[in-house]
């Protein structure tokens, strides 16, 4: 497809490294200070590459653009009003929600609610919690890269743990689950904030790979968000993976085959110990959680999903969304995202 030139805000460094895998030119707006949301290219170790580039919030409302992508509600109801001209609003547009509903799991209505706007969901999980109304929705699922050469060893016998703000996340991000099963399994814990929760503080993107390939076990203690992307590239790596089977978590471990996940904490802390005894089992279990990787999380069907969406919206007017376009193939796995 001919090359776009994509707006969007940065709202998860992560995410948007790996949307710069994209072929094509994506840009982010940028003001004095670099408050959230216009803090411009995130520093902490990622390769940014040409086609993302910087744009500062004066200079926007004059760019040619071909697409906007938001990726929040403030962004939705208020930002675009103060950035982009009414031109630019009437461009292509992209929703991408990071997240599952928060206020219901079940019985909550995503924001936006329009049939020319294709809402683009993170997860099968998300997708199917969401009530999204009359918009068109489709699933791309995660893509992800991992530095050349790194590959789990697992020579240190430990469990580790990768989250963000673990003291400030509530239930959600599983704070007391780690309390828990730190009474019974070692587990070491990075990430940004985690000094103040006993754990080893937060590593740069390009060096996490490499830190944790040393780690018997990679563990998720968070009980309902998205599929963290620390746990798709520990996987791509050969990492096992022990967890809550909760979410998205639930399709992307394979109990006793990639690792294990459970809603019974005893079973999980049975997981880990096992891991953590036998090693030659957590390397197989990594061999397997990295085949599967490699098949879900490519970062090439990543790109292709990506391309397939924007296409739809920008083509040509009869190619935008429309309800007809609410059960749309997710990913080359051949699943389908069905609005019920």
């Amino acid at each position: 497809m001919r090359r776009l030139r994509i707006f969007t805000w940065h709202v998860n460094g992560r995410y948007l490294y790996y949307l710069s895998h994209l072929s094509h030119d994506i840009y982010v707006p940028v003001k004095p200070g670099r408050p959230p949301a216009y803090d411009g290219l995130p520093t902490g170790g990622f390769p940014w590459p040409d086609n993302l580039q910087e744009v500062p919030v004066d200079d926007v409302a004059h760019l040619p653009f071909d697409c906007l992508l938001f990726q929040s509600p403030t962004q939705w109801d208020t930002e675009q009003h103060l950035l982009l001209s009414d031109a630019q609003r009437r461009l292509p547009r992209i929703y991408l929600e990071h997240d599952p509903p928060r206020l219901s799991p079940t019985d909550t209505r995503h924001a936006i609610d329009d049939p020319n706007v294709l809402l683009v969901h993170v997860t099968p999980f998300n997708a199917l919690m969401w009530d999204s109304g009359r918009t068109p929705t489709r699933v791309i699922d995660h893509g992800v890269t991992v530095p050349e050469g790194v590959r789990y060893t697992g020579e240190i016998k430990l469990a580790l743990a990768v989250v963000n703000d673990i003291t400030t996340g509530g239930r959600q991000i599983g704070a007391d689950v780690l309390e828990t099963i730190r009474a019974h399994v070692p587990v070491d814990l990075v990430g940004r904030g985690s000094l103040a929760a006993g754990g080893l503080g937060e590593l740069p993107h390009g060096g996490l790979c490499e830190f944790e390939a040393h780690y018997r076990i990679f563990f998720n203690p968070i009980r309902y968000t998205s599929l963290q992307l620390a746990v798709c590239e520990a996987m791509m790596i050969g990492m096992p993976i022990v967890g809550l089977g909760t979410a998205e978590m639930a399709t992307a471990v394979q109990n006793g085959v990639s690792g294990y996940v459970d809603t019974n904490l005893r079973m999980v802390v049975t997981g880990l110990h096992r891991l953590l005894a036998d090693r030659r089992l957590a390397r197989h279990m990594g061999e397997n959680a990295r085949r599967y990787a490699l098949e879900r999380f490519n970062i090439s069907r990543f790109a292709r999903d990506w391309d397939d969406a924007l296409a739809l919206v920008t083509d040509s007017p009869q190619h935008r969304p429309t309800r007809r376009d609410r059960a749309i193939p997710a990913s080359g796995d051949g699943r389908v995202s069905h609005e019920v």
